[in-house]
């Protein structure tokens, strides 16, 4: 796919690049703060305070009016009409090794988990080393692990990835980073051997192992599929310049290389050829460091509270913590408004409904109302 590319202005010309001042972080629940821009109206309300470094919110169809909020440490929050519960969904503190680009990092619940009460964590290990296992849920008791799906040797601290997802196809994705440092020192991104920068998937039901759907990418923390469409759109962090944001049709050819660590964004960063396999993926979007410095992937909007937003692309940056949607038209980029910010935007989520909420690692988590 060859798409259009649209490059945010520098920070400069932006009036809510990260400065020290405090962001929307800062409002109590049941406050509204934001902006709007445009003809798309959101503003970002807090619903939830004093969560311990939260990094992922999930949902299931089967229970609309649950949100699970993943904290780093290794804990999984419940927050039901507003009110967290005390007990934890799930704790394997003892299990995880938290801190910095490490810890507890998502959940994805199983297609049928209203009957089977499967679902799926992703962790790095006490030895920095990333593990995807599943658990089974129990009515009145603490979920019980079941098995391990995935073990990936980490060489170092940073770039874990951790994303879990399961796309239209009823597959289990995880989004694996290029295995830290800087610069991918060991070539693993364009490695078809490794399993690091790579998009993996997974029959869960099956016997079958895991096969790489996409490739040449350097820290995808966050991707997601549209829930109507079935497209698939990738937030990859960027090394020293540029930001990503990768769309791949439900439609794709295959296999998808996406470029790292021969190009960052559309611009060379090695000197070298792309490895031939599947066909190359340039970003949709992209924007300069200086805007953010750590794009955090979201969500394309399919809820019903925002009719204004619909189908647009929401995302942001955990640096400046800047909001921003994204709209997209035959794989052209028409207008990129910002929606206010969330200092330390660690992740974005989806409830039952299609609506959006936002996470900030300081402790907090916000839902999109209009504006």
């Amino acid at each position: 796919m060859r798409s259009a590319i649209v490059v945010l202005a520098a920070c400069a010309a932006l009036t809510a690049c990260s400065s020290g001042s405090p962001g929307v972080d800062t409002v109590p629940p049941g406050t509204t703060a934001g902006e709007t821009d445009g003809l798309v109206r959101v503003t970002l309300r807090a619903i939830a305070t004093g969560l311990d470094a939260p990094v992922g919110i999930s949902s299931t169809p089967s229970e609309p009016e649950r949100l699970y909020i993943v904290e780093q440490p290794g804990r999984v929050r419940v927050l039901e009409q507003g009110k967290l519960a005390a007990q934890p969904f799930l704790d394997i503190q003892e299990q995880v090794q938290s801190g910095g680009e490490q810890g507890l990092l998502s959940l994805a619940f199983h297609p049928d988990y209203a009957s089977n009460g499967l679902f799926y964590v992703n962790y790095t290990d006490l030895q920095g080393d990333t593990r995807v296992v599943e658990y089974e849920a129990g009515a009145g008791a603490d979920p019980v692990r079941r098995r391990e799906l995935l073990f990936v040797d980490q060489p170092y601290a940073n770039h874990n990835g951790g994303q879990l997802a399961f796309g239209p196809d009823a597959r289990l994705y995880v989004g694996m980073g290029d295995g830290g440092s800087g610069g991918d020192p060991e070539d693993r991104a364009q490695d078809l051997s490794e399993r690091l920068g790579k998009l993996l998937s997974i029959d869960v039901d099956g016997r079958g192992r895991w096969r790489i759907e996409g490739y040449g990418l350097r820290n995808p923390w966050r991707f997601s599929f549209d829930r109507e469409t079935g497209d698939l759109w990738i937030g990859d962090v960027g090394q020293g310049d540029w930001e990503e944001i990768d769309q791949s049709p439900r439609q794709s050819p295959g296999l998808e290389n996406y470029g790292w660590d021969v190009f960052e964004g559309t611009h060379s960063y090695e000197d070298k050829e792309p490895n031939p396999a599947g066909h190359l993926v340039e970003p949709v979007y992209e924007y300069r460091h200086g805007a953010g410095c750590s794009v955090t992937g979201g969500y394309v909007y399919r809820g019903s509270r925002i009719p204004s937003a619909r189908g647009r692309y929401f995302f942001g940056d955990y640096c400046s913590g800047t909001v921003w949607s994204l709209g997209l038209s035959d794989g052209d980029v028409l207008d990129v408004p910002r929606h206010g910010r969330v200092e330390a935007l660690s992740s974005f989520g989806e409830d039952a409904a299609g609506e959006l909420y936002v996470a900030s690692q300081n402790g907090d988590v916000f839902e999109l109302v209009p504006g």
